[in-house]
């Protein structure tokens, strides 16, 4: 065997880690815009999964979402918060949160949904994220809320929640 195929044979032997991107969008309100997706409960951020097998970052993946899901293709602002997510049934997720900006009416407006995955959308209040969202994923929007609004830097997370 190689250098070359010995690289291959370690680099498949690694354990798979998935990577996930997407974006909160406010409106003037301070209201955060979810998304109700069509193939599990619950409310989502626009975003979804970053395909690394085609080069694309987290940050290009969370626009590339937003803009298929929502119609708004938006540069996005800061990352607001990673989070290291546990799986049952699948490899570890590796969440990221970005800072989609505030919509006026106009954008509010456009925002058209990408029917084959997505039922509605909504704004919801600060205070409502966790009543929305699951798990993990209300935790970590609530804390990347808290982050945008504090002007504090990003926030590492463990299933949500900041670690000990």
């Amino acid at each position: 065997m190689t250098t070359t195929d010995d690289y291959a044979a370690y680099i498949a032997s690694l354990p798979k880690v998935l990577a996930g991107a997407a974006a909160l969008y406010r409106d003037t309100e301070g209201r955060v815009l979810l998304v109700e997706p069509n193939y599990r409960e619950g409310w989502a951020l626009p975003g979804g999964t970053v395909e690394s097998d085609r080069g694309e970052s987290p940050r290009s993946a969370a626009r590339r979402e937003s803009a298929e899901e929502i119609g708004l293709d938006l540069p996005l602002g800061r990352l607001l918060a990673v989070d290291w997510v546990l799986g049952t049934g699948r490899p570890p997720l590796v969440a990221y949160v970005y800072d989609g900006g505030v919509l006026d009416a106009e954008q509010l407006a456009s925002v058209r949904l990408q029917e084959e995955e997505l039922l509605s959308w909504r704004l919801v209040g600060p205070a409502e994220l966790i009543d929305h969202l699951p798990g993990a994923l209300g935790l970590r929007t609530a804390e990347a809320y808290r982050v945008l609004r504090s002007g504090e830097g990003t926030a590492e997370l463990e299933n949500g929640r900041r670690p000990q």
